[in-house]
């Protein structure tokens, strides 16, 4: 009991003498890491504007990082009341050896093709990202599973980040009759995507021939729009597309099969089918 009440007053005495300091650098650590945190955050978005090579954004980042945070170390010391001579030399040291890793050997890492919150197809799932550590990753299928995935899986599988790029194509095809004016199919299709607020105006949307079948023409719209916007704007657009086809009087193809009927004579002639050849007595 003795021991315990000597042990409070020493922490008493502690607090007394250094409780003002300690505070100070703790707040100063907290808000050192946060504001480290942050600026590299910006950091990797300006120069996402300025290259589009992840390994040099990568490197310059975490270097700066890594510098900021021996300041942030430092300054908490400094409240401390170290002595930030040796300090300075120690950290200066692992600065330099952790910029060299990260220039050296940050290249070589492999590293995840997408962040949390994309949408990706990866070993032979297609789901959200919901978290990655670096055995695994969790992502959530759109039917409400759960999986955690190894990551040596998905290194070794192929990939499909949906969101990686800003914007996507989307393709609206359709088949016509032949009887059908194809000319005046394609101005509606384009006049459909052109006038759709969502649809990006360069590249414009254009609208191809893409097939002629034994019973139908195949013509296919070809747009682009932000990632963001692509599930819902692609769905929007083929339902437009039936319902302007529909009041336009333009008729979709369906498959079909032409059957020819021969009805047999009852006077016991034999009647020739397609692929019959005639027999010297019957001629």
């Amino acid at each position: 009991m003795n021991d315990q009440l000597t042990k409070l007053q020493n922490l008493g005495v502690l607090m007394r003498d250094h409780g003002l300091q300690m505070i100070l650098a703790l707040t100063v650590l907290i808000v050192g890491l946060f504001l480290t945190k942050w600026v590299v955050k910006k950091l990797k978005i300006l120069l996402g504007k300025v290259t589009k090579n992840a390994a040099t954004i990568s490197i310059v980042s975490n270097s700066v990082g890594v510098i900021m945070l021996a300041v942030v170390i430092i300054a908490a010391a400094m409240e401390m009341g170290a002595k930030i001579g040796p300090l300075i030399a120690l950290l200066m040291i692992i600065c330099l050896v952790l910029i060299g890793i990260i220039v050296i050997f940050r290249p070589l890492i492999p590293t995840l093709p997408f962040k949390v919150g994309n949408t990706v197809k990866a070993a032979g799932l297609l789901g959200k990202i919901e978290a990655t550590t670096l055995l695994n990753t969790r992502m959530r299928t759109f039917d409400g599973k759960t999986f955690f995935v190894p990551n040596r899986q998905i290194l070794d599988d192929i990939v499909i980040n949906y969101q990686y790029t800003k914007t996507r194509r989307i393709k609206v095809d359709v088949s016509i009759r032949y009887d059908q004016d194809l000319a005046k199919a394609k101005r509606v299709l384009e006049a459909l995507m052109t006038r759709d607020a969502r649809i990006l105006a360069k590249p414009a949307p254009q609208v191809y021939v893409l097939k002629l079948t034994p019973s139908s023409v195949d013509i296919g719209g070809r747009c682009w729009v932000n990632n963001a916007k692509y599930w819902v704007t692609k769905c929007d657009l083929l339902e437009k597309t039936k319902f302007a086809f529909d009041n336009e009087g333009i008729q979709f193809a369906y498959p079909q099969l032409d059957v020819h009927h021969y009805e047999r004579q009852e006077s016991g002639c034999h009647v020739l089918h397609n692929g019959d050849e005639p027999q010297d007595d019957e001629v």
